[in-house]
């Protein structure tokens, strides 16, 4: 079943773990028509087969119904460790929602990610840790495995999505910085974030580039609403636009400036890119309300890669 028709299906309910866990479902049973078939059938037990390593532990029975080679996996080959990271400023809670399901604007759209990654994780016997920043370092939990753990990062996501009754600016910066700081274990670090930080380029460059510090591993999910903030879809009703984190505000006909944003906006997504491939920093832009398979897929294939 695809991702898309599978949340319309569950749109309606609201428990998060109930949902991260129909739509990695519907992605498994799906593995058999993607580059992952055969991998669902004993997903958390085992990994591809590559070329020159001992063959004393392949999975002959799997490779019968899969034609494909794995290799069986111990359960101390299995303990990745995961660093989710969740930019919880008040531009993440955009576009305001009405009737529509809440992973329809940022945060909700990497709160629920953030869950469905946690889903997998503990499917494969991994430990996950949470950091959950704006205008201050808001949430820190260490990468653990149980299942106490996982309850009290769902209870956190979930208490993300309401909406902040201030303004929150993003202090990218300094707290990537210190969250760097308290990675001292290799782990893959996974960060949700819509970029938007005031200021100096090049010090939101380096503190990505500090992540990597110690080998991490590190996937930067830049969320956006595709929409409006990238392609400037609106129409030319006369439109007051607000900053959400300085309460700024600006009157303006959109065909006006939709041009001139367009250009700017692709140049920025292209610097970010090419400065994240510079750094080997996986780089992946997802549009809200979609794009869950993408999350996955990237995720399974990095951690294969990162060994």
């Amino acid at each position: 079943m695809k991702i898309d028709s599978q949340l319309e299906k569950i749109s309606s309910f609201k428990h998060l773990e109930l949902l991260a866990n129909q739509i990695v479902e519907g992605f498994i049973s799906g593995m058999h028509k993607s580059p992952f078939h055969g991998f669902s059938a004993e997903f958390a037990e085992h990994k591809t087969y590559n070329a020159g390593e001992s063959t004393k532990h392949i999975d002959w029975k799997l490779f019968a119904k899969s034609d494909r080679l794995y290799t069986k996996r111990y359960e101390e080959e299995t303990n990745l460790r995961c660093h989710l990271i969740v930019d919880n400023s008040s531009s993440m809670h955009y576009p305001k929602l009405t009737s529509e399901p809440f992973f329809h604007n940022k945060i909700g759209f990497s709160v629920l990610a953030s869950a469905v990654l946690m889903n997998l994780l503990k499917k494969q016997r991994d430990a996950v840790g949470l950091s959950v920043f704006s205008d201050a370092y808001e949430y820190f939990a260490p990468e653990k495995g149980s299942d106490r753990h996982h309850r009290m990062l769902l209870d956190k996501l979930e208490g993300l999505l309401e909406n902040p009754k201030v303004p929150k600016k993003t202090d990218t910066v300094k707290f990537l910085h210190e969250i760097a700081e308290k990675m001292h274990r290799r782990s893959m670090i996974i960060l949700f974030t819509d970029m938007f930080q005031p200021g100096d380029e090049d010090k939101l460059f380096s503190a990505l580039q500090h992540l990597k510090h110690d080998k991490h591993k590190v996937v930067l999910f830049h969320v956006i609403d595709q929409k409006t903030e990238l392609a400037f879809d609106f129409d030319n009703a006369p439109r007051k636009f607000i900053d959400l984190e300085s309460g700024d505000e600006i009157n303006i006909f959109a065909d006006n400036v939709k041009s001139a944003y367009e250009k700017q906006a692709e140049e920025y997504f292209k610097k970010v890119a090419m400065t994240c491939a510079q750094n080997r920093i996986k780089y992946v832009p997802v549009n809200v309300g979609a794009d869950f398979e993408k999350i996955m897929t990237t995720y399974l294939v990095e951690k294969q890669a990162f060994g």
